[in-house]
């Protein structure tokens, strides 16, 4: 339950976000396309198997146990994985404020 929570909050703010971008703008395309980053982001945080991912990288190709499922949901950083967010959502948020400011 917590995870629609966060997910309807996740939403709300990204509606807001798209009434601000769209009243200073004035342009659909980067409504839109602040729409698609934001959707792409919180897609990216809140929709992946945690309980898979939160392993050790070197037992992702192995298959998630009861006891590993049945643990803490709490979400975990691990090195790899914050390198890789770092690097994805950097650029995306680099590209979508060039966009949106020009």
């Amino acid at each position: 339950m917590a995870n629609v929570a966060a997910l309807r909050y996740s939403l709300v703010c990204l509606a807001a976000i798209l009434v601000v971008v769209g009243v200073t703008t004035q342009s659909f395309k980067k409504t839109m396309a602040t729409y698609l980053v934001g959707v792409l982001g919180i897609a990216g945080v809140l929709l992946p198997d945690w309980a898979y991912f939160d392993r050790d990288f070197s037992r992702w190709t192995s298959p998630v146990t009861a006891q590993e499922r049945s643990g803490s949901t709490r979400f975990r950083i691990y090195p790899l994985r914050t390198a890789i967010y770092t690097t994805v959502y950097g650029l995306a948020l680099y590209k979508w404020w060039i966009f949106v400011s020009s």
